[in-house]
């Protein structure tokens, strides 16, 4: 007798909220009319997408105060990583609701598109009924990825690639962490998709990129007899895990002294990272592999800038396309990291400045640019300026950190450590100076 397969559905944790429930469709009425609770449900719709597409908190707030304005109501709002708590005054009576997000990540491409509703809402939405609204943003909710998983992998693999160059790496290495990356974030994409929880994402995506590095290199090593220390490169193909918006997205909400948000924010980064970078470690211990310097390239000054500037252009341009940016503001963002991502490699290299010191530099050039770029192109300021400082993450040095913590070599471990966390500290304060000197709103705590 053959036995029968039963399928149990997995049940939601999160209930789905019905947006459309707050709108009275027999009385429509424009929303500048409408009850509070009809008012306050598209401000804290708008605000909680906005989270969930990976912007900071002082941002999500000034879009909610921006909305409630035009409305006539006052908001408070109290915003972490993955929920928001608000409440709506109208002089008479209160609206308190809490919303609370699934998953975290990063979408430019709706963030691009909410941030232009808001903009334009007193010119279109502000005349429309609050079930209008609610179907505009429905449009907007379902832009999920621009991009295929395939589309995806290629983009990882174009900025571990690259990366790998500007880390020291040669053709071999690139090689193998092109594809190493590209495998590694594809199982991810697939893993993400299906809803899978963070912990097995990173550990199988960080697990397939080194694993398959490992065996593209022995594989080159046993038929073209290629040097084995090119397993330097084996790092690099787990990079793009690194999670650059929550990191960079931290400092800034700690610098607006949102300090829930920042510190969960960066709390999720940590977690990313250990997990990441403890993965990567197990995995160099059962395959014999160790952190050994990458070998001399031997290139001219000249070819050296021109290579860093064209790596540093497609690193960054498949890491803002992994953020679900649009070609136009990935091309945008990777002109930024281009000039700032070399300037700071050359200050290191030609001037034997502090890495910490030439990050700040870099990150705070890569801000005024971006700030520029932005009152051209209208694309919002964070979805240039953090795909464009994510290449200058120390991840090789806290790969190299854990390891060392790993086999209780503490002394080369605490300095490994030491240097990352303070590359990781001076990029969030590089953007908020340039933010600081550019934007005049952000210079203030009202």
């Amino acid at each position: 007798m053959k036995a029968s397969t039963v399928t149990i559905p997995v049940k939601k944790n999160h209930m789905e909220i019905h947006w459309h429930d707050y709108a009275d469709v027999k009385n429509p009425v424009p929303i500048a009319k409408a009850g509070l609770d009809a008012k306050a449900s598209v401000i804290g719709r708008v605000g909680i997408m906005m989270l969930a597409c990976g912007t900071g908190a002082w941002r999500v707030r000034s879009s909610m105060n921006e909305l409630s304005e035009l409305m006539n109501i006052t908001c408070t709002v109290d915003i972490g990583l993955m929920s928001i708590n608000y409440t709506c005054f109208d002089g008479d009576s209160s609206f308190t609701q809490s919303l609370c997000l699934t998953n975290t990540g990063v979408n430019t491409s709706q963030l691009n598109r909410l941030e232009k509703f808001v903009i334009h809402f007193q010119e279109k939405e502000l005349l429309l009924s609050c079930d209008e609204i609610h179907s505009a943003l429905d449009d907007i909710e379902r832009i999920h990825s621009l991009y295929s998983p395939v589309a995806l992998a290629v983009s990882a693999a174009l900025a571990c690639g690259a990366f790998t160059f500007l880390l020291g790496g040669g053709m071999i290495e690139m090689l193998c962490a092109f594809i190493g990356a590209g495998i590694g974030n594809y199982i991810r994409c697939k893993l993400t998709k299906h809803h899978f929880t963070l912990f097995l994402c990173i550990i199988s995506s960080v697990s397939a990129a080194c694993f398959t590095y490992t065996v593209l290199l022995k594989f080159l090593q046993l038929v073209f007899e290629v040097n084995l220390q090119h397993e330097a490169g084996y790092i690099c193909s787990m990079l793009f895990i690194i999670p650059g918006f929550p990191f960079i997205t931290s400092g800034i909400d700690l610098a607006k002294l949102d300090m829930r948000s920042g510190i969960e924010r960066l709390m999720y980064s940590l977690i990313i990272i250990t997990v990441a970078t403890m993965t990567a470690w197990i995995l160099a211990m059962l395959l014999g592999l160790k952190p050994i310097p990458f070998l001399p390239l031997n290139l001219a000054l000249w070819q050296m800038i021109l290579l860093r500037l064209l790596a540093g252009f497609c690193g960054v341009f498949g890491f803002s396309m992994m953020f679900n940016s649009p070609v136009r503001l990935a091309a945008a963002a990777g002109l930024i990291g281009a000039v700032s991502n070399t300037m700071r490699l050359e200050l290191i290299d030609l001037f034997s400045l502090p890495p910490a010191a030439a990050a700040f530099i870099g990150a705070f050039i890569a801000g005024i640019l971006a700030s520029t770029l932005k009152g051209l192109s209208g694309y919002p300021r964070i979805s240039i300026t953090v795909p464009s400082i994510v290449i200058m993450v120390p991840g090789l040095y806290l790969y190299k950190g854990f390891y060392n913590l790993g086999v209780m070599n503490l002394t080369v471990a605490a300095s490994w450590l030491a240097s990352a966390l303070l590359v990781i500290l001076a990029l969030p304060f590089g953007l908020i100076f340039a933010r600081i000197i550019t934007d005049k709103t952000f210079r203030y705590c009202t």
